[in-house]
């Protein structure tokens, strides 16, 4: 079974900011599967899916991005999943906009969410799907910057992205080699 976790903020103030790509790419995830998120559990909007029999759970925490990790660790626990069998998806300032990176592990960078994902669940050895969102002509301090709105322009680079972000996800929860997932769809 994998866990797949898109990191954003529930209110639909928040809907189409930076901070929610995490949320687009799991709804992109559970769409490609026939999905509906339905269930609240473990602080998070849940739906569920299946992949060559295999279950696929999508995750949208409902704790608001900097406390997302409360949510990952009770997720983790419910479903016994293994730092393996965890993909977490978000948005990363430190990127191009639209670029999307896959990374088997690593730190949380700049990233709140991810702080907060690391701090609770104790590793950080697990797949993240990054979405880049950095736009060099937009300067504001990063806070502000996160929190605001996609440009209209940009919003059919984002979808792009975001559906890009869901395909990595779900080919590594496919079991595909992480490896040849990053060679596909990083840059």
């Amino acid at each position: 079974m994998y866990l797949i976790v898109g990191l954003g903020n529930p209110e639909k103030k928040y809907e189409r900011t930076f901070h929610n790509m995490g949320f687009l790419a799991a709804a992109d995830c559970a769409e490609r599967l026939n999905a509906k998120f339905k269930k609240k559990e473990c602080e998070a909007s849940i739906a569920e899916g299946y992949v060559g029999g295999e279950k696929i759970v999508i995750a949208r925490p409902m704790t608001y991005m900097n406390a997302s990790g409360r949510a990952v660790k009770q997720l983790l626990a419910k479903y016994k999943v293994s730092p393996e069998e965890l993909v977490v998806i978000y948005d990363d300032y430190d990127l191009p906009k639209g670029h999307v990176r896959i990374r088997p592990n690593g730190s949380a960078g700049t990233h709140n969410g991810m702080r907060s994902v690391i701090a609770e669940i104790g590793f950080s050895d697990f797949a993240r799907v990054r979405i880049g969102i950095r736009d060099p002509e937009v300067e504001a301090p990063l806070i502000d910057y996160v929190l605001s709105e996609v440009r209209k322009e940009d919003y059919a680079l984002f979808t792009e992205a975001c559906n890009r972000a869901a395909e990595a996800a779900l080919s590594l929860a496919k079991g595909e080699d992480v490896g040849l997932v990053m060679t596909k769809y990083n840059g």
